[in-house]
Formats: C-alpha cells, sequence, structure tokens
C-alpha cells in the first residue's frame, strides 16, 4: 500500500484506533474522511485536524450505508482506500434478558456494516485498498464479550476469502488485528491498564511500509501466530476465574 496521497474513508474514525489511523494517515500527507454516529465527535475531529472531512451515518442502519456510499460516489468518486473500522463490544452473558437484543446490534454494526460496505465500495473504480480493524479475540475468545469475539471472528474469515476474491480486481487487502488497547471499547476505564493506541498505530505502520499484510501487535500477534495447543491455554488464562 502507498502510504501518502490517498483519499481514506475511516469509518468510526472520530475516536480509539479510528482517530489513531485518522491523525496518523493526515501525516503521511493523505486526505482523510471520517464517518460517525455522534456529530459532536466529528466536530471535535475536524477542530482539531481541519483537512478532516466528516460525514454523520450511523453504520448500524442499511439505507445510512447506502446513503454514504451515494454520498462518496458524488462527492469523493478518488477515494482510494476504504477503513472498516467501525466496532461495538458489549459485556454480556447468554442469561441476560436482553442478551439477544444486545447481540444483534452487534453483529450490525461488527459484520452487516463492515461487509455491506465492502460490497458497495469495490465498485467505486478509483478504490485500491480495504482495511478491515478484526481483533486478537478473533482467534481467541473472551467470554465476556462472546458476541464481540465472534463478530471478529467472522470478519477475520471474510477477510482472508476478501484477499482472494478482489485479486483479479488488483484491490489489496489487509487486516488490522488489534489487541487490547487504552480506548473505551466497551466502557470507560476498562482498558486503562492496556498499551497506548498511538504505541499501536506506530508499530503497524512500520509493518506498513514493509508491505505485510496482516498488522498485530502484542497479544494479537501472539495468538494470530499460535498453534492449536497455544491457544487452548491462552484462552484458559484469558478466561480464568
Amino acid at each position: 500500500m502507498e502510504l501518502s496521497n490517498n483519499k481514506i474513508l475511516i469509518t468510526g474514525g472520530a475516536s480509539g484506533i479510528g482517530f489513531g489511523l485518522t491523525e496518523r494517515f493526515i501525516r503521511e500527507n493523505n486526505t482523510v474522511i471520517i464517518c460517525g454516529r455522534r456529530e459532536e465527535a466529528l466536530k471535535e475531529v475536524s477542530n482539531q485536524f481541519p483537512s478532516v472531512i466528516t460525514k454523520v451515518c450511523d453504520l448500524s442502519v442499511e439505507a445510512e450505508r447506502i446513503a454514504l456510499f451515494e454520498w462518496i460516489s458524488e462527492n469523493h468518486s478518488d477515494l482510494t482506500v476504504l477503513v472498516n473500522n467501525a466496532g461495538i463490544q458489549k459485556r454480556m452473558s447468554i442469561s441476560d434478558a436482553d442478551f439477544y437484543t444486545n447481540a444483534k446490534e452487534e453483529i450490525r454494526v461488527n459484520v452487516e456494516a463492515p461487509l455491506h460496505l465492502s460490497t458497495l465500495f469495490v465498485g467505486l473504480k478509483s478504490l485500491k485498498t480495504i482495511m478491515n480493524v478484526t481483533s486478537g479475540l478473533a482467534f481467541v475468545p473472551l467470554t465476556g464479550v462472546p458476541v464481540y469475539s465472534a463478530t471478529k471472528a467472522f470478519f477475520h474469515s471474510f477477510t482472508l476469502s476478501l484477499k482472494h476474491l478482489l485479486k483479479s480486481k488488483n484491490i489489496e487487502v489487509i487486516e488490522i488485528i488489534p489487541p487490547a488497547l487504552n480506548t473505551d471499547l466497551g466502557g470507560k476505564g476498562l482498558h486503562d491498564a492496556a498499551p497506548q493506541v498511538s504505541v499501536f498505530i506506530e508499530d503497524i505502520f512500520e509493518q506498513l511500509k514493509e508491505g505485510k499484510t496482516e498488522l498485530s501487535f502484542g497479544f494479537s500477534e501472539i495468538v494470530s501466530n499460535a498453534g492449536p495447543e497455544d491457544l487452548k491455554k491462552a484462552f484458559n488464562q484469558l478466561n480464568a476465574g
């Protein structure tokens, strides 16, 4: 992937990993478009980085995903990179009364949205790269976030297939596999002891410069390269107690 002179759409680009990618891609001389549900959060980013283009969009709604694509097609038809980053994480138990309702919301945002956006944006003639943000939990589930872990396992599998399916279109597919990072994913304060997003971003950009297409770090690097027995041990350690 060429790291400069792209026009990039980052879903969920106003916070967490999405914001980290936004900031870093701007430093690499790219035009960055971000979308998200919260207009205030988008405005905060545009105030900090005036070159950022923002679009309010609820990716859990099919009609809004289509509207986003149509807006890009009409106003930014030279888009070269789609970053499927937006995701939600809910801590829950199968015995919770609202388990199924919460599960459906996670599936809409974490599975249906990037799947749909990928099918839409591959029709954009200028598109050169799709970057999918999965998780180390795609390889070893955390039982406290069972549906989130399952959605990321799905997304990892889909990304592997997408790499093969888009070869004929000369669209590169890159998987970003983060571990737990110091973000508000799943709730404020839950990941305060985790590595900083900035450290993760710098590491994966070094991997991009090396031409890698599977970008991992720390825990996610370990589990994404582990064998069956090591994955069993990791599962037991992760879910102990």
